[in-house]
């Protein structure tokens, strides 16, 4: 059992828990995930790690509640439990001094996006971050940007805060104006991260995106992962999460991810209904 140690609403839909994994923590990089369970009977989902304490032996994980497993997630306090935390999985993100760096976070990928822009910076990159979210409510740790960014720009989709584009308008002003970063990071929904690579692609620039594919077992053996990449299937838990964005096959992706929709639709009606709140995976 993983002790929840802190819990904070960041957005109305946005929630963060710190967690109590010693060993995890201990090993944990920028870009990796943990794969973990509500409780013993419950679904397994992938997180993308959003910060580490190695001293402290915590992870920090962020969630938004779109689903029956991840709103039984935001029902958790601290001092309850999770039933497991499986990880690091996947491999962390290369963090070399490249020169020039973009990176983009959209909407909870701001998460996961902060500790790569951290790293980054502490090896000597020029790092410039680009934040956005639907509207200003959405948006969280931009402090946490800006203490790791040499520049950074906020966006919402409404202009509620900030300004008002997608992430790719910013993105695309400064290749247009010249600026040859020697990477892209971006991190997102996968439509957001698709159209950051289409963004990217005409300048030649390396865009490194996290894929989010359905994910079961988290050790490759289920192939639930797949993705396509350069017309090759490869697997997201054991031989990403990172990849070229420009050789994604993001429309199969987008397809795969609907896969489960109604299944999704019909367990998260099915606990609202009943109002369940025990630990047997009802």
């Amino acid at each position: 059992m993983y002790e929840i140690l802190y819990r904070e609403d960041l957005a109305p839909v946005t929630k963060l828990i710190e967690v109590k994994a010693p060993l995890v923590a201990r090993k944990a990089r920028a870009g990796q995930f943990v794969v973990i369970r509500v409780n013993e009977k419950g679904e397994r989902i992938p997180l993308t790690i959003a910060d580490f304490d190695r001293e402290k032996g915590t992870l920090t994980l962020i969630f938004q509640e779109v689903g029956k497993t991840t709103m039984m997630l935001g029902t958790k306090r601290a001092g309850d439990y999770l039933a497991s935390v499986v990880g690091p999985l996947g491999h962390p993100s290369e963090i070399e001094n490249y020169g020039t760096v973009i990176c983009v976070g959209g909407g909870v990928g701001i998460a996961p996006i902060f500790p790569i822009a951290r790293e980054l910076k502490q090896v000597g990159n020029k790092v410039i971050s680009i934040i956005g979210a639907r509207n200003k409510d959405l948006l969280f740790w931009e402090d946490r940007m800006r203490s790791v960014s040499d520049e950074l720009v906020v966006t919402t989709d409404d202009g509620s805060y900030g300004r008002k584009a997608l992430v790719t308008e910013p993105l695309k002003e400064m290749l247009e104006a010249g600026l040859k970063p020697a990477r892209i990071w971006a991190i997102g929904p996968a439509i957001m991260m698709k159209f950051v690579s289409l963004t990217t692609q005409p300048f030649g620039a390396p865009t490194i995106v996290s894929l989010n594919s359905i994910m079961v077992d988290g050790t490759g053996m289920c192939g639930a992962c797949r993705v396509s990449v350069g017309g090759q299937t490869r697997f997201v838990c054991v031989e990403g999460p990172e990849f070229d964005g420009h050789q994604v096959d993001w429309n199969l992706l987008l397809e795969r991810q609907r896969i489960y929709v109604d299944e999704e639709k019909r367990a998260l009606e099915h606990w609202k209904e009943h109002g369940c709140q025990c630990d047997d995976g009802c």
